[in-house]
């Protein structure tokens, strides 16, 4: 069975979603491609860590520890911290340091730890105090509606400052976490092709085996013993993966040379 979580949404514009989840049972998983980053409360045996979770660019394996909790806050993509590069948390965690009990260091400051109920709170101090920006132009790029005025070169170091990632990355992740959920909810595998943008099977194939971890057929075996990460609902479709966006298409491909 795939890992759960409870999510609400949030008051606040920069982010997706809060969510929680308790383990049952330790074990291993498959933690998803995704293109946002995230906050990560882990309490575990009378310890809390505080962890910045970057963009994933791959599957990878993954471990759970019995009877932890977890509290997370998933921020909407082009959000970012101006003193903390997505682009050195591309595939990586960091543990921010523990000040006291309930509180952590960040940005030479002492914060008090979230919780579930009161990260709205947390992230409006965050802006308040100029932690935490959005980049409009992100947006923008996925609409396909870049200024003119904006030189495209301008435009890719923008996005990439913002999201650590390429266009054509976030394009390619997002579709791949698309299909997965078409797959989870019956879609078939041929319809699943189709309704994301893929070529073929043999294309869809490759993507989630890549992006995933899973082939199309082992994401709809809900018998399955591997695990998956939570399939949070990230970037709006079908703008992040439309091959008709030839602007957004642009940055990503000039960038990525």
């Amino acid at each position: 069975m795939d890992l759960v979580a409870d999510e609400r949404p949030s008051d606040s514009p920069f982010v997706e979603n809060v969510w929680r989840s308790r383990s049952e049972e330790g074990g291993n998983f498959i933690s998803m491609a995704i293109n946002q980053w995230q906050m990560v409360v882990t309490r575990l045996k009378g310890r809390v860590r505080v962890t910045i979770r970057g963009p994933e660019t791959k599957s990878s394996p993954a471990y759970c520890p019995d009877d932890a909790e977890f509290f997370g806050i998933l921020f909407k993509f082009g959000t970012f911290m101006p003193n903390l590069p997505l682009s050195r948390l591309v595939d990586k965690d960091m543990d921010l340091p523990e000040a006291a009990v309930r509180s952590f260091w960040l940005d030479s400051s002492a914060w008090e730890i979230p919780t579930f109920d009161n990260a709205d709170v947390f992230v409006n101090r965050l802006v308040r105090n100029g932690l935490l920006v959005r980049e409009p132009i992100v947006e923008a790029a996925l609409q396909g509606q870049l200024n003119d005025d904006l030189s495209v070169r301008t435009a890719q170091r923008r996005y990439v400052q913002a999201t650590g990632l390429t266009q054509t990355a976030t394009r390619q992740i997002e579709r791949a976490r698309y299909a997965t959920g078409l797959l989870k909810q019956g879609i078939s595998i041929l319809d699943t092709v189709y309704e994301a943008g893929y070529f073929d099977q043999p294309h869809l194939t490759r993507s989630l085996k890549q992006f995933i971890g899973q082939t199309p057929a082992q994401i709809m075996d809900a018998g399955r013993a591997e695990r998956l990460s939570f399939l949070y609902k990230t970037v709006a479709q079908p703008l992040a993966y439309d091959v008709n966006v030839q602007q957004t298409l642009a940055i990503g491909d000039m960038v990525s040379k």
